[in-house]
């Protein structure tokens, strides 16, 4: 199958269209937040505001605080809702190959040396350069909201842009959402499970519960 400059770049569109993002009403949400490892259980509460920035409260541990806030802000950035042509106008999509894993493309313009793969209408492939590293993520299984797909289950690593040597650990994700009402799908569980340096399992957890749209 030969594709086209043009037909890559409509196939990427399409899946870009397919994810969910959040109605334009969105005004955030709050909850109950709990971090759980193999040796502490930490509860809290949060808001995500109509900016779309978490804020984290009722606990101390500065540490735990970034990470239940990153957790949650790598979720709600990917619920904004923009255009195809505000983030994609300037950048071209070229088949690079096409197996049974997908369509993958490479992407040249403003965002040149950014990798795709699409299959069945959902982007299970990410390879984007950003400050000098390289994040590259697999999705596994979506979840199909009716509204626009979610990811499920991933991986992600960073790598060195120069060398493509990793600079992380390769991070497994395990994620659930929920319907909080009027089509607004919010996390409510995070699983991560990755080898730390000594190649022992560890796991983190992430749960949110008790959340309520703010008025």
């Amino acid at each position: 199958m030969i594709l086209s400059q043009t037909n890559c770049k409509q196939i990427f569109k399409n899946a870009y269209e397919n994810r969910y993002t959040w109605p334009k009403s969105f005004k955030g949400y709050k909850g109950k937040c709990i971090y759980l490892s193999k040796n502490e259980k930490i509860e809290g509460n949060f808001i995500v505001g109509k900016n779309f920035k978490p804020e984290i409260k009722n606990i101390s541990n500065d540490q735990i605080v970034k990470i239940i806030a990153s957790q949650l802000f790598e979720v709600v950035i990917h619920r904004v809702r923009k255009s195809f042509d505000d983030i994609h106008s300037k950048n071209d999509f070229r088949l690079e190959t096409n197996t049974e894993n997908g369509i993958q493309m490479i992407v040249t313009g403003k965002n040149e040396g950014d990798k795709y793969r699409v299959k069945d209408g959902s982007i299970n492939m990410v390879y984007r350069r950003m400050h000098g590293v390289v994040i590259e993520i697999y999705v596994e299984k979506f979840i199909d909201t009716k509204k626009g797909l979610l990811s499920k289950k991933y991986s992600s690593i960073q790598l060195d842009e120069k060398t493509l040597k990793p600079i992380s650990e390769r991070l497994y994700y395990d994620d659930e959402f929920l319907n909080i009402g009027n089509d607004f799908w919010v996390l409510s569980s995070r699983t991560i499970n990755y080898l730390d340096q000594s190649k022992e399992e560890k796991q983190s957890r992430f749960l949110f519960e008790e959340i309520s749209l703010l008025d």
